[in-house]
């Protein structure tokens, strides 16, 4: 079962590769995009590694919908409301529980990135973070890990792909032979919650 400190500790672990791979991401971002997807995330997993460390959420939902609600408010363009509504919908399905299990966990990431595809209009193939993240979520029923290596593939996929959605999509077909932004942060948030998986195993 997973408590609150294990999504306090995946959220820690995002904002920590987000710092670490922030110019990566405004570096793919700047050919087909605003060239500010990398410092738009750094601010807002910033933001969110402060505000749990002030409220400390006793519930995994009130963590990841915390999280969130940040994440709306500090960043700009797309990406913060897309992935508000992420973990805001993934924290509501998981509701007031205390301790959740890897099941539950994978039904309610699942159905955030429902309501992320709902919320963007887009669909597997449009180059966007829908690409890492639906295969990354298909594959949480075998693991963390290989859920955060599908997500991998999946943002790797992106680059012969052309924009449906989004910035990139006015571009047309010279987005074509860049890998998504938005996919590949995608796959940093899952690989963290790998990352948080692995540790908590050790620590057992």
């Amino acid at each position: 079962m997973r408590d609150a400190e294990f999504f306090r500790s995946w959220m820690a672990a995002t904002a920590a590769a987000v710092e670490r791979e922030a110019d990566r991401l405004t570096e793919l971002d700047s050919p087909i995009g605003d060239a500010d997807h990398g410092s738009n995330l750094l601010r807002g997993f910033t933001a969110v590694r402060g505000a749990l460390e002030s409220e400390a959420p006793a519930a995994p939902g009130a963590v990841l919908q915390l999280a969130g609600r940040t994440l709306i408010s500090t960043v700009g363009g797309a990406s913060g409301p897309l992935y508000g509504m992420l973990l805001r919908r993934t924290g509501k399905e998981l509701g007031e529980a205390a301790e959740v299990s890897d099941a539950e966990l994978r039904e309610a990431l699942g159905r955030g990135v429902a309501a992320v595809a709902q919320l963007g209009g887009a669909a597997p193939g449009d180059k966007t973070m829908l690409d890492a993240l639906l295969p990354g979520v298909a594959a949480l029923g075998t693991s963390y890990r290989a859920a955060a290596q599908a997500a991998e593939s999946g943002a790797l996929a992106t680059v012969p792909m052309q924009a449906r959605k989004g910035r990139a999509s006015y571009l047309g077909e010279r987005s074509i032979g860049h890998q998504d932004p938005g996919a590949t942060s995608s796959a940093l948030l899952l690989g963290a919650l790998a990352d948080a998986a692995e540790r908590a195993e050790g620590a057992r």
